[in-house]
């Protein structure tokens, strides 16, 4: 019982330092300066670039560094926010339980939300036509992924951006994701450089 004890607190452990590890300067979050038709409020992902846009008006929005799906999985198109969660549970697809069990890995049809939850803090259920796409703006306990492909087409966010993210974004919020190769990505917006006293001085 004493070694169980002592070995769940060595997981923990190493996921708390696993979790304090940071992605490159570039995909920390700051505010930017933005040409966009797009509403205050409304978020674009561009997933060739790895950033996610909150876009605040007035030719400024809050850029943050994502982890977008690896190839093979990437997607495009507008949805919106269907649902938020906080520490949400994951219930893996059956279809990804099957795609990996046929490359010797087993995931479990369920995981309790928490710090081991690949679902990280917070959750954003992006919706199309008012049914779940399956597809989530999550946070992640491996931040160092940010800036990577490496989902099965999610976006992933630092927990304390995705928390950041999810005061501001309500149900109803409006989301377009840029494909992996970027097309049409100057239909939407076009990206002018840091703001750097909003930066400095962000909330």
């Amino acid at each position: 019982m004493r070694d169980e004890v002592l070995a769940r607190q060595d997981i923990a452990t190493d996921v708390i330092k696993a979790s304090t590890k940071r992605p490159p300067q570039k995909f920390l979050r700051k505010k930017v300066r933005i040409d966009t038709n797009e509403r205050p409020g409304t978020i674009i992902i561009d997933t060739s670039r790895r950033f996610l846009y909150y876009v605040e008006g007035n030719g400024r929005a809050t850029r943050y560094g994502v982890g977008v799906g690896r190839e093979g999985f990437g997607w495009a198109g507008t949805v919106k926010v269907g649902r938020k969660a906080e520490w949400p549970d994951w219930r893996p697809p059956a279809r990804m339980i099957a795609r990996e069990r046929k490359k010797g890995r087993i995931i479990p049809s369920f995981v309790k939300g928490g710090i081991n939850n690949p679902l990280g803090a917070r959750a954003l259920y992006l919706h199309r036509g008012g049914r779940d796409t399956i597809y989530r703006i999550h946070g992640t306990n491996q931040p160092w992924t940010i800036g990577q492909n490496m989902s099965s087409g999610c976006i992933r966010m630092m927990n304390s951006d995705v928390k950041h993210l999810y005061k501001r974004a309500g149900v109803g919020t409006k989301v377009i994701v840029i494909g992996p190769n970027g097309r049409n990505a100057s239909k939407y917006y076009r990206e002018r450089g840091v703001d750097v006293l909003a930066t400095i001085f962000r909330n």
